[in-house]
């Protein structure tokens, strides 16, 4: 592990990220880094703490879980990975958020066990505006039922979106289909009388594009970390 390097790849992503803000008129603060530490090592998560990072995203239950057994309690752990039926109870009440929750079934599960562990586990909605059938997410034409479901959840505290767009070369060609988000997003807020605040998308070859729309968290992973390395 190369701690300098992760170091100053770190401090360049955020450096990005503030001008990124600063060119569209929002502050640096609205926009929050979450470092993706799948299947990188205790070792280089705590070098990114110790400077100052405090969110990091997983994707794997269970890998996530041995980490924060080695790891400082006050870090941020986001789940950003699709979150399957026999592994909720992994989940719930582990992760200060759900990126992924993505369809109505698996809403009543985790409302279920969150109910049964006592906690409530705030989620965002992934959606899949490209209908994209190899990428998980929430069909539009599936959106309404769930949100209706989570307006009235006591055990899940909806917080907004998630979105992966299409892979692009040229990271301008997403820009709508974060724009179009964050428009569901207004839309959802009005409709149900909730404060969404969240809008989870931008990744390392475009959260630049996503920030100009309106992000408020960014996920980036091997800009920082580099290649992924194995835990052994």
């Amino acid at each position: 592990m190369d701690t300098q390097f992760i170091l100053e790849q770190w401090q360049a992503v955020l450096q990005d990220m503030a001008q990124a803000a600063q060119a569209s008129g929002r502050s640096p603060q609205d926009v929050r880094l979450v470092a993706v530490s799948k299947f990188h090592s205790a070792a280089a998560i705590h070098a990114l703490y110790t400077a100052g990072q405090r969110i990091f995203g997983e994707s794997y239950a269970q890998e996530a879980r041995a980490k924060m057994t080695e790891l400082p309690a006050d870090i941020s752990w986001h789940f950003i990975g699709h979150v399957q039926r026999n592994k909720v109870r992994h989940v719930v009440g582990n992760f200060a958020l759900v990126h992924s929750l993505d369809s109505l079934e698996l809403a009543h599960i985790m409302h279920n066990r969150a109910m049964r562990q006592g906690v409530v586990q705030p989620v965002l909605v992934q959606v899949n505006l490209a209908q994209e059938p190899q990428k998980t997410g929430i069909a539009l034409a599936d959106l309404a039922p769930l949100a209706e479901f989570l307006a009235g959840s006591a055990w899940i505290r909806w917080q907004g979106l998630m979105l992966m767009p299409p892979f692009f070369d040229d990271p301008e060609r997403a820009k709508p289909y974060f724009a179009r988000l964050r428009l569901l997003r207004d839309t959802l807020e009005r409709d149900y009388g909730l404060a969404l605040p969240e809008l989870s998308m931008g990744m390392t070859g475009d959260f630049e594009a996503a920030i100009a729309e309106g992000a408020t968290l960014v996920r980036i992973g091997t800009r920082i970390f580099g290649p992924r390395c194995s835990l052994a």
